[in-house]
């Protein structure tokens, strides 16, 4: 049986197993209890198996993990593509390299981070408010071992109902004496070279990394310091509907100048295959072909000083330290669709349908958007903490641990956090796009941008800003009760803040800046836009539009600026927010639980506890109000912004959290597990921060777009029970089964609201309007209704004709009057509403063959949930996001000199949003994907060893999709990246 003291906090569980592991040349682990023979001496890749086994098996409750082959050498060069490996763990990829984890089908936003047991602040300008944890900003070779805890337990911090993710850092005492090692390697990434040439980043980059860990003669003092620096130049390509479908429409319905002609109108012959009447259908809004450049430099560093001024007093001081600075530049060629009658379209059969083919014909030439992107951000994680142990006398323990820590995300570039150069050439005529391929192809056989040249059109620069900040305290301790009881019992206090702000400078001059002469053609470039998109179907269709056209990003903004006169327009906002929202949770907590060993037929170990927390929610939010609705090009309805809008707003509540975790020796080499418990997920701070937001531009068809969170949401709070059978048949091998089921509660569901807001009106509608309707003017033709006002009633009010543009149509702004009808904004909230349950099961399987050095790691995992999204209801939906089965297949080699490691990780099908790129209710998948890597190192003797891995050797391609799997949102190609480098142990 078991003692108890072999029951403890997770990480001080298996702290002594990891410092062997890290001894330099060797690794020794303890016998499996229970099995006969000498100590086997094992290292590297077994190693690292042999201690991820005795990791999981010596644990309360069910936790996986990976643990560091050696002193800075962890498995993958991405902690992210370390956890996928992990049976139940996916991850989210962002420009083909692992970002964020989702855990048993729940979220990246419901699994929590640990770092050495401490909460962990994130921000992200990509998912502004967001509380999912980004791995790439953590460099692998500081990290020790990564645990992920699948049950609750009373100890553990709340926030993760799919996992509690604990990453480990390496700690002198941990491996005394004298370590060190320094890594270089060279990265060739693939995707930089399917880019424009003025784009294309550096063809190989730079990683360098190094270690040092000492300890006093007497064991007193210890010190470690670890540094990595990695340069990355990559890019991806991408081509699809990024502002999604218009619809879905019924097919009797009838909207002017938005649904499909019926039977017997005009247009009604252009249709093949017309959706029936009962049928739910969607027309393609936009097309759009974009290339990107990303370069990223990623600094990490941690310090570590121990001192143990007596053998039974330990204390830790350490600072953590990341930053990660990535610069992009983007290219777009985009056309809009203005689903006008005289359309041309062929549909597939079925009750829900997207277009096979779709095209539009012109009574006057439409835009070609040239689009131009050039901005950096930067992200910062600092952390600094204290600990002490305390073992008072035997069986009493006692633990204090405190830190401060921040991430802060920010703009790093003149020209802002993100923003767009629009340029155009008034010249498109019939316009097609066809998706029977894997790349939607873009047809437009009259376009003539030599007729027609490219000139300066709309822009916006925006400046995000985040910052997150913890201060977190906790004490805790274990009480030896008799021979075969601890009991164990904790407090705690955290203080999180997020601040998030917004500025947005932007020109709705979509129709044409200045005239096209203040644009010299040399301005930009032609480039063929087949080889940016070699790798997908299609991309040699003779019907493509080839030409996507780059210019220097700088260089068009300051002609820009010039021409327009006004150089404030075309730079970010740095001074007064446009918002400003915090968001304040302020949480104490205490726990209790006894662990008790059970001496019955069978041995026992049982863990119960109990953990209470109280949180207290502040929402304090500036907001930029509207003033105006002002109709400036043909479906384009900008909102004109002024002033100042206030929330304050609190909120507070409790949870009682109990968890019990039981498991039995079947055998010495068999384990059957029970955990029961309950676990609570925490809001996104974006359903959370108060304050109003509305969508710049309007639309003349869908009206105007909004959100809004809730500081009263309450956290998801799940009731959990797993199972699970292990068998560990040798030191380096494992079969194990295992299931979950979780019920759901309190899920913030999402909803559009039908609203007005601020008294704003819109032209749409309005005494102009009708007039042009009644002069002849369809609803559907906004170019002859804006011609027509501006050429009737300029100098009315409202009505302010500035000339003619580039396509021949009358330019100028009409501004919605009082009289006319209020504007309809679609506005996101949330509120507690949904109900849920996840299940599944995970196949786990890892086995050395004998002494061949040859071995596997397989597993699968199935997820389900009776809650999915309907394709064919056209209201509000909750769904779960993420659920998706998943399976992973690795092949293994070691002996003295080699290490190889094949690795193929697969993700089936899942639903990763409920609203599309244009803020309306509708669903998004992203297609199955499967990945191999490849790993293999070589020691050339005990000091210097080699190592060449490659990621995306298969060069797979990424793809998402709308209600019907043809219904192509985009798709993107990438490429394999290539690693060499070399290490050396002093």
């Amino acid at each position: 049986m078991q003692k108890p003291f072999q029951r403890r906090l997770m990480y001080l569980a298996v702290a002594s197993a990891c410092s062997a592991l890290a001894m330099p040349g060797h690794a020794q682990q303890a016998p499996v209890p229970g099995t006969e023979g000498p100590q086997v001496i094992v290292t590297g890749i077994r190693a690292s198996m042999q201690s991820t086994l005795n990791l999981k098996r010596n644990s309360d409750g069910i936790v996986d993990g990976i643990v560091a082959e050696d002193m800075g050498k962890f498995p993958d060069t991405n902690l992210a593509e370390s956890l996928q490996r992990i049976s139940g763990v996916s991850i989210d990829r962002s420009n083909g390299e692992g970002q964020k984890v989702t855990v048993r089908g729940l979220g990246p936003d419901f699994n929590l981070v640990l770092l050495n047991g401490r909460q962990m602040p994130t921000t992200d300008l990509s998912d502004l408010s967001g509380r999912s944890f980004d791995f790439s900003n953590l460099a692998s070779e500081s990290i020790s071992q990564l645990q992920v805890y699948k049950t609750g337990r009373a100890d553990s911090p709340t926030g993760g109902i799919g996992a509690t993710i604990n990453v480990v850092t390496g700690r002198p005492f941990d491996n005394p004496g004298m370590h060190s090692s320094i890594g270089v390697k060279a990265v060739k990434d693939t995707s930089n070279d399917h880019l424009p040439g003025s784009m294309k980043g550096n063809s190989v980059t730079p990683e360098v990394s190094g270690i040092y860990s000492n300890t006093s003669a007497d064991g007193r003092f210890g010190v470690s310091l670890s540094a990595s620096f990695q340069s990355r130049d990559s890019g991806f390509n991408r081509a699809g509907l990024f502002n999604g479908y218009q619809g879905p429409y019924l097919g009797s319905a009838v909207i002017d100048g938005q649904t499909l002609p019926q039977p017997g109108q005009p247009g009604a012959t252009n249709i093949t295959n017309r959706p029936a009447q009962d049928a739910l259908y969607s027309i393609p809004q936009n097309m759009n072909y974009n290339v990107a450049a990303v370069q990223r430099q990623r600094t990490n560093g941690q310090l570590t000083f121990q001192f143990r001024p007596v053998k039974d007093l330990t204390t830790t001081v350490d600072y953590t330290y990341s930053e990660n600075k990535i610069q992009t530049k983007r290219s777009e060629l985009s056309v809009w669709f203005a689903q006008t009658p005289t359309s041309t379209s062929s549909w597939p059969s079925g009750h829900v349908v997207s277009p096979l083919t779709y095209s539009e014909v012109y009574p006057t030439p439409q835009d070609i958007s040239v689009v131009g992107s050039d901005y950096a951000t930067k992200t910062k994680n600092q952390s600094i903490g204290f600990n002490a142990a305390w073992k008072v006398r035997p069986g009493l323990k006692l633990e204090f641990d405190a830190h401060h820590s921040t991430a802060e995300s920010g703009a790093d570039s003149p020209f802002g956090s993100e923003n767009v150069l629009s340029n155009a050439s008034f010249s498109r005529g019939t316009t097609k796009v066809d998706f029977t391929h894997e790349l939607p192809i873009l047809s437009m056989p009259a376009a003539n941008l030599a007729a027609a040249p490219i000139q300066a059109a709309g822009s916006w620069f925006h400046n995000g800003y985040e910052k997150s900040v913890i201060k977190q305290a906790q004490a805790k301790g274990s009480l030896q009760l008799m021979e075969a009881s601890e009991l164990n019992f904790g407090v705690g206090y955290t203080d999180t803040t997020n601040r998030s702000t917004f500025s947005n400078v932007q020109n709705n001059t979509w129709g044409g800046a200045t005239k096209a002469s203040d644009y010299p053609a040399s301005l930009y470039q032609a480039n063929s836009l087949p080889s940016f998109f070699n790798k997908l179907g299609g991309a040699n269709s003779p019907d493509l539009f080839a030409t996507l056209y780059t210019f220097d990003f700088a260089k068009v903004r300051q002609v820009t600026a010039n021409a327009v006169g006004n150089q404030a327009a075309y730079l970010p906002n740095f001074g007064v927010p446009d918002t400003d929202r915090t968001l304040q949770e302020k949480t104490t907590s205490a726990y209790l639980s006894l662990s008790s060993d059970w001496d019955l037929k069978i041995p026992v170990h049982t863990s119960v506890g109990v953990r209470v927390e109280r949180t207290q929610v502040s929402s304090v939010a500036q907001v930029l109000p509207a003033s105006a609705v002002v109709w400036v090009a043909q479906n384009e309805l900008p909102l004109t912004f002024g002033g100042q809008a206030f929330s304050n707003t609190d909120a507070s509540y409790t949870n009682v959290l109990p968890a019990l975790n039981l498991d039995a020796d079947l055998r010495s080499d068999m384990k059957l597990r029970a955990s029961l418990g309950a676990t609570i997920g925490r809001a996104r701070y974006d359903q959370l921060q108060g304050g109003l937001t509305l969508g710049t531009i309007a639309n003349v068809f869908t009206g105007g777009s909004a959100s809004v969170g809730n500081p009263a949401l309450k956290p998801v709070k799940s009731k959990n029970l797993d199972l699970s059978w292990e068998w560990y048949y040798n030191k380096q091998s494992l079969v194990s089964l295992a299931f979950f089921r979780k019920q759901l509660d309190n899920y913030a569901g999402q909803t559009l609201v039908s609203q007005t807001l601020y008294d704003l009106h819109t032209p749409v509608g309005g005494a102009y309007y009708k007039a042009a309707l009644g002069s002849g003017c369809g609803a559907a033709d906004t170019n002859c209704i804006r011609n027509y006002i501006l050429g009737n009633f300029d100098g009315q009010p409202g009505v302010k004709k500035t000339g003619k543009k580039g396509d021949g149509m009358l330019d100028g702004t009409i501004t919605g009057l009082q009289t006319d009808p209020l504007l309809t904004f679609q506005t996101t909230t949330y509120a507690n509403q949904k109900s849920a349950n996840v299940s599944g099961a995970e196949v786990n399987v890892q086995h050395m063959f004998g002494q061949s050095g040859f071995g596997v790691q397989a597993n699968y995992t199935y997820v389900h949930s009776p809650l999915k999204y309907n394709n064919a209801d056209v209201n509000d939906q909750f769904a779960i996001l993420g659920l998706s089965n998943s399976a992973n297949v690795v092949g293994i080699f070691e002996n003295k000199e080699w290490s190889v490691r094949v690795a193929y990780n697969w993700r089936d099908e899942f639903l990763a949003a409920t609203v599309d790129g244009n803020s309306r209710a509708a669903p998004v998948y992203t297609d199955a994907y499967g990945q191999v890597d490849v790993s293999v190192g070589y020691n050339f003797n005990k000091n210097l060893s080699f190592q060449l891995e490659a990621i995306n050797l298969n060069d797979a391609t990424q793809r998402q999709h709308g209600r019907t799997f043809a219904s192509t949102l985009n798709v993107t190609q990438a490429g394999p990246r290539y690693m060499i480098g070399a290490r050396y142990k002093f």
